[in-house]
C-alpha cells in the first residue's frame, strides 16, 4: 500500500450537530428528521456544480413548501459551511503521519463551491496532499468512476496500491469496482481494526475525540 485517499465529510471532519441542523431546519419550518432527506436530494448536483447556491437553496425551499429571502439564503450558505468545518484532529494527525512516513495522500470529496473556498482558506494542511480533488472543481462527483480515475492520475498510483476511506458505502463500493482498496469509516475502533488487518503500522487514534467547537 503506497497511497491513501481521504474523503472529507465525516472522515477528516466531524458530522454536523443536531443544534446546527435545527437552526437551518427552522428556516424552512421543518423538524430535524425532515431536513436531511431534502438536503441530500439535490446535493450531488450542487456539489458537482450543476446548481448554484441560489438554485440549490431555492429548490430546497420549494420542496419544503416555502420561500426564502436573499438574507436567508446568505445565512444558510454560511451555516452550511460552518457545520462542515469542525475538523477531526485525530484523523488529520494520522494523515500527516502517513505523509511523513512517505505515503502518497489525496483528498477526494464531493464539495460545493462555498465549502471548497473555506477549506482551502482555513486549513493549510490541504496544500500537503499530493492530489486534492473537489467535485465542484472537476465537475464530477462520487460515486462516478471518472472522479476516482482522475484522483489516481493525480497521485500517480495504481488502484491496487491505493486505499480509499469514505463514510458512505456507495462511494467505497464504486472505488472497489475500479480495484481500489476501500474502507467505509464507521467508528475510530472499526477503522483501527481494518487498518491493522491491512498491516498498517502507522495508525490513527482508537477512540473518538470531542468535536472542535
Amino acid at each position: 500500500m503506497n497511497a491513501v485517499i481521504f474523503d472529507y465529510g465525516e472522515v477528516l471532519c466531524f458530522p454536523p450537530t443536531a443544534q446546527e441542523i435545527r437552526r437551518m431546519a427552522e428556516i424552512f419550518g421543518l423538524e430535524n428528521g425532515q431536513f436531511r432527506p431534502i438536503y441530500d436530494k439535490n446535493r450531488r448536483a450542487y456539489d458537482r456544480g450543476d446548481l448554484t447556491a441560489e438554485e440549490y437553496w431555492t429548490t430546497f425551499a420549494t420542496d419544503a413548501g416555502t420561500k426564502l429571502t436573499p438574507d436567508e439564503v446568505k445565512k444558510l450558505r454560511a451555516w452550511d459551511t460552518q457545520m462542515w468545518s469542525k475538523t477531526n484532529p485525530a484523523m488529520v494527525e494520522w494523515m500527516q503521519a502517513l505523509q511523513r512516513a512517505g505515503y502518497k495522500t489525496a483528498i477526494l470529496s464531493n464539495m460545493q463551491e462555498d465549502m471548497v473556498e473555506a477549506v482551502r482558506r482555513q486549513f493549510a494542511w490541504i496544500e500537503k496532499f499530493d492530489c486534492a480533488v473537489f467535485s465542484h472543481e472537476v465537475k464530477l462527483a462520487k460515486p462516478e468512476a471518472e472522479i476516482y480515475q482522475h484522483c489516481l492520475r493525480g497521485l500517480g498510483t495504481q488502484p491496487e496500491e491505493t486505499l480509499f476511506i469514505d463514510d458512505r458505502e456507495v462511494n467505497v463500493k464504486a472505488a472497489e469496482k475500479l480495484g481500489i482498496q476501500g474502507i467505509q469509516l464507521q467508528s475510530p475502533s472499526q477503522l483501527h481494526g481494518e487498518l491493522v488487518k491491512r498491516q498498517f503500522t502507522i495508525l490513527p487514534a482508537n477512540s473518538a475525540p470531542s468535536p472542535e467547537r
